[in-house]
């Protein structure tokens, strides 16, 4: 005999989840917060995510790195050049005074608030971090054979600096949100690309 059938859209309520897990963090998120976001009872999310506040919080980040990378690949895919395209995806961060953007990057907050007895879950975190440096290794890897960038370097290499810039930065705006000045620091980095 089948269980009762799920009365929710599952992909709306990870949403939902995603944001009471930004603002509060993983361990800081109380069941009835997320419950209460998600509009759901006790007995319906236990029957969806059997594996509970994890399982919840793993499905919430691959969602939210599917949804951003499907996103950054089709923004890439039409852009007329795509290395400007990634400085001014960095740039605006300098620009952008929003909530979101502000509470740093959803996976970057997972790999530093998760313990180390989250392994499982912190792999998954740095696996879908992973899958947004290929996206910049690739187009990095085309514009060095165009010969639409000086640098040298090995793409994977770029591609793994600026992960590691989109994380500082995002840090940097949590911690001391001056827009003059991280716009500075972005341009100084990013002559990477030059």
């Amino acid at each position: 005999m089948a269980g009762r059938p799920k009365i929710f859209d599952e992909k709306e309520v990870v949403e939902k989840a995603v944001d009471v897990f930004w603002k509060k963090g993983y361990e800081a998120a109380s069941a009835d917060e997320l419950l209460a976001a998600m509009g759901i009872g006790k007995g319906s999310f236990y029957l969806a995510f059997k594996g509970g506040k994890k399982e919840l919080y793993e499905k919430s980040l691959k969602q939210f790195s599917d949804t951003y990378d499907k996103q950054l690949s089709r923004d890439l895919a039409a852009s007329k050049d795509q290395v400007q395209f990634i400085r001014d995806f960095f740039m605006s961060l300098a620009d952008d005074p929003t909530a979101k953007i502000m509470k740093g990057c959803y996976l970057g907050n997972a790999l530093v608030q998760l313990s180390d007895g989250d392994k499982d879950t912190k792999l998954v975190a740095a696996e879908l971090l992973t899958r947004t440096e290929h996206i910049f290794t690739a187009v990095i890897r085309k514009a060095q054979e165009e010969k639409a960038i000086k640098n040298t370097a090995r793409p994977e290499v770029i591609g793994k600096y600026l992960i590691n810039l989109w994380n500082g930065v995002n840090i940097t705006r949590r911690s001391n949100p001056d827009h003059e000045d991280l716009r500075e620091m972005l341009e100084m980095s990013l002559q990477v690309l030059n």
